[in-house]
């Protein structure tokens, strides 16, 4: 299916802000204003978000499977719903509630994730190099593989979270929760975990060289 423009889809916009215009799939709505639309369960696979200003919106089980946000503005949003594969490189991603994504594959290079709800979210496979996560909620959280070389965890709940083999490389987790967590495999190389919080983790295999450990109970 050929990619439909933005003007050939302009007097539905207000349909789609509504929610009364479910089939979004593979639409070029690039920069469009779609912040505080209802769009729960409407599908987007595919689609061309590139700079849309979803800020606050709805989108609870939708499907954005493989579709271009980069750069978009998702603050706020109530995004429980279907990323899978999705480009979400720098996009502004703060505060949004995304407990229970699928996040999956997921490029997230450069995004803001600033005290986003991403408990019980999958995120196994996705790139979050040089995310900013401070202050994020990824209690049991779903990062098998994942890459968050040099991102910004500091204060970040990664309680129970599944982290085999994911790459942490220069990663700040100073102060971060990782009680619980599995961190078997994982690289954590250069990593700042100053002042963690490592009761009952998972260490096995796990590389710490050059790590900052001071105060987590390893520096013993």
């Amino acid at each position: 299916m050929s990619q439909l423009s933005l003007d050939s889809v302009a007097l539905d916009l207000d349909a789609i802000r509504q929610g009364q215009h479910h089939a979004c799939a593979g639409l070029d709505l690039e920069d469009a204003d779609l912040q505080h639309s209802n769009l729960a369960q409407s599908n987007f696979a595919g689609a061309n978000l590139v700079g849309a200003n979803l800020r606050a919106a709805n989108l609870k089980s939708a499907n954005l499977a493989g579709a271009n946000l980069l750069g978009a503005d998702l603050a706020q949003i109530d995004g429980r719903a279907n990323f899978l594969g999705a480009n979400l490189m720098q996009c502004n991603c703060q505060t949004a509630d995304l407990r229970g994504g699928n996040l999956r594959g997921c490029n997230l290079m450069g995004a803001q994730l600033v005290q986003a709800s991403l408990a019980g979210a999958f995120l196994s496979g996705a790139n979050l190099t040089g995310a900013n996560l401070q202050g994020a909620d990824l209690r049991g959280a779903d990062l098998r593989g994942a890459n968050l070389n040099s991102a910004n965890l500091r204060g970040v709940s990664l309680s129970q979270a599944d982290l085999q083999g994911a790459i942490l490389s220069e990663a700040n987790l100073e102060e971060a929760d990782l009680r619980g967590a599995n961190l078997a495999g994982a690289n954590l190389t250069e990593a700042n975990l100053l002042c963690a919080e490592l009761d009952g983790a998972n260490l096995e295999g796990t590389r710490c060289d050059r790590a900052c450990v001071q105060g987590t109970g390893l520096d013993a």
